[in-house]
């Protein structure tokens, strides 16, 4: 399952570049020094990896409260379906609900503590920046925690955001180092792969929970333990 989060990653950095491609651009890097510019950017992603690794946990840690009631399978197909269904139905009626006014005022907060520090030259401005992009609102970031969710292990869950965030690397650093290097063609072609990308990791997702036996794929549940009613007293 850690595949699908690189895949995940690499094929969604085109829409990724939508959000935090402007950020990018941004960075106060120093262009004049190949090398410190390469190190400022590794930090800047070092800090998006290890937002993405704490969100990923705690995503991770939700499934696992979910799994000890017995549901591990049906947790996986149901966030399966549910990662099909997100595909399916249209942003514009999600966007602007009133149950999601919380979540808007704190990623405004974000977005102003973001603006604030790239003005900054800091040695560790790279590292808050990079932080807190991790933290602004993408759709396929959210359809990268249900995957972490669906993991049901903190760690697991955690590991699935930090993979699904190295494979936005490459594409993110690109730009930086070549601006207009993607025509508009090639944007929607790729733009129009990650959608079918997502209803195949749902399917996964979905044959995982439903445990059929394949090794890696869709391993079957272990048995229940049982425990004995009958008791046995024995004479001293």
């Amino acid at each position: 399952m850690l595949t699908s989060a690189l895949v995940l990653g690499l094929l969604g950095s085109l829409h990724c570049l939508g959000m935090c491609g402007p950020i990018a651009f941004m960075l106060p890097l120093d262009h004049a020094n190949q090398v410190k510019k390469t190190a400022q950017l590794s930090i800047y992603h070092f800090g998006r990896l290890l937002a993405y690794g704490i969100i990923g946990v705690l995503f991770g840690l939700l499934g696992k409260g979910l799994s000890l009631f017995g549901i591990q399978q049906k947790l996986s197909i149901g966030i399966g379906v549910l990662m099909i269904v997100l595909v399916l139905i249209p942003a514009k009626h999600l966007n602007g609900h009133k149950l999601l006014s919380p979540i808007y005022s704190i990623i405004a907060k974000v977005k102003y503590k973001l603006g604030t520090e790239l003005k900054k030259r800091t040695p560790d401005t790279f590292l808050t920046i990079g932080f807190l992009n991790g933290f602004l609102p993408c759709g396929l970031v959210y359809m990268a925690l249900l995957g972490a969710m669906a993991m049901g292990n903190p760690l697991e869950g955690g590991l699935y955001m930090m993979v699904f965030g190295l494979g936005t690397v490459p594409l993110m650093s690109l730009v930086v180092y070549s601006k207009g290097m993607f025509s508009t063609a090639i944007k929607s072609r790729i733009q129009k792969l990650i959608p079918v990308f997502v209803v195949i990791i749902g399917v996964l997702f979905i044959v995982r929970g439903l445990g059929l036996g394949i090794p890696y794929v869709s391993p079957k549940a272990a048995p229940a333990d049982t425990v004995s009613a009958t008791i046995e007293c024995h004479q001293p």
